[in-house]
This record gives structure tokens, sequence and C-alpha cells, in this order.
């Protein structure tokens, strides 16, 4: 979700107008994947390098989480979306961390769109963590390093509970994938559009979803037609 501070410094606002704004897209988005019948979707909120921004800017972030948390969580389970956390969360404020709980298990059994915050996240320290991870389990018996394959590794992820993503979708025209979802994105489909986050509606996602069933997906095979 790229361009909240570049779209409030156009108009002459603080940064945190435009992450105010950025919000209300995310509202926005779910509902509008919800009613196309999207399976699952995931939202780039906050960084590991992210903590490098001026805490001014930090604290007002988290204060939009929590109220996010606190608010539109009861939406997303009257509305049957399961709501998840990707990243490392012990970093968060134990605060957070609660309503993070609460939420994630509030939601856990519901069947339809899976919404996910990767917070605190970084695709290299997630494939570290699940390198420790296996790596550990090995040294305790629990798994034998030949059966490792692509696969299996996966398991140890963050996301192993939900599907590869088919299309990332980057705001404000940048093309850089910034260290999320390295693993997952290695067949994705890439869009980059020119709006910032804060302008991209329900109409633009409609446009990304069109643009996507138009390519052709052939994971390393040709095309014989």
């Amino acid at each position: 979700m790229d361009g909240n501070g570049r779209w409030a410094q156009e108009r002459r606002l603080p940064r945190t107008s435009g992450h105010r704004e950025g919000t209300k897209r995310v509202k926005e988005i779910v509902k509008a994947a919800a009613e196309l019948g999207i399976k699952a979707i995931t939202f780039f909120a906050f960084s590991t390098e992210n903590w490098n921004r001026p805490q001014r800017e930090i604290d007002i972030l988290m204060r939009y989480l929590s109220n996010f948390l606190e608010r539109e969580i009861k939406e997303l389970d009257k509305n049957n979306i399961r709501f998840m956390v990707i990243g490392r969360k012990e970093s968060l404020t134990r605060y957070i961390q609660e309503k993070i709980r609460k939420a994630e298990e509030k939601t856990q059994n519901n069947t339809g769109l899976t919404v996910v915050l990767a917070l605190n996240y970084g695709s290299r320290q997630e494939i570290v963590d699940a390198a420790k991870q296996f790596a550990g389990e090995v040294k305790e018996g629990k798994a034998d390093l030949d059966s490792l394959d692509e696969v299996s590794f996966a398991k140890y992820l963050y996301t192993h509970k939900l599907p590869d993503p088919d299309l990332l979708i980057r705001t404000s025209a940048e093309m850089r994938i910034s260290n999320f979802l390295l693993w997952q994105l290695s067949y994705a489909e890439l869009y980059f559009p020119q709006k910032y986050w804060p302008d991209f509606k329900k109409a633009d996602l409609e446009k990304a979803i069109k643009v996507y069933q138009k390519r052709e997906r052939r994971f390393g095979k040709i095309n014989v037609n």
C-alpha cells in the first residue's frame, strides 16, 4: 500500500493524513474483495524496516492499527471474514499482540474472505525464521534433513495456512517487491498502478483483476495452441 506520505505531501498535509486516508481504502478494498469472491488478500501494513521512520509517525500508525483491531473486527466477523496477521508479532507491544490474538481467535472459523495484515514483516526474516525452525526440528529428531523440499519447507513460513498469491498490486508505480513475500510471489503476476494507495478504490481493484485475467500464466510451460 505505497504512496500514503506522498499523497499527503502533494496536498500539503501531514504524512499521517495519508495514512488515515489509506486506512479507509483498506476497508473499501476488503469489502470489494469479498464482493468479488476473492479467497484471500494480504495488506503489507508495516515492514521490519518501517521502525526506522520518525517515532511520531510510528506511534500514529500503531494507533490506527489499534483502532482497526478495536472497531473493524466485529464487522469482519459479521461478514464471515477471517482475520490473520503475519510477521514477527513478538516485537509489537503486548497490548497490540493481545488485540491481534483476540481478533484471530474471534474470526478463525469464518469461511469467507481471509484478510491478512503483514505487520513487522520482512520476507528475508521470514525465510530465516523458517530455516531456524526446520533446523531445530532436525536437531531434536523431529524432522529429516533429506526429506526437505519446496513443499515441506513452505510449511514453516508464516503463510503456511494460505495459498500463494496469484497477483501482487503495488500502488504509486514503484516497481519493487521491497522484501514482501519473496518465496510466495515466485509465480505471481505483478501489477504496478500509477495511483497512490489513498486513491486506489474498488474500480481500480476491478481493473487490476481484469488485467490479470488477460495474462497467460504458463509456469515454465509453452502454449501449444
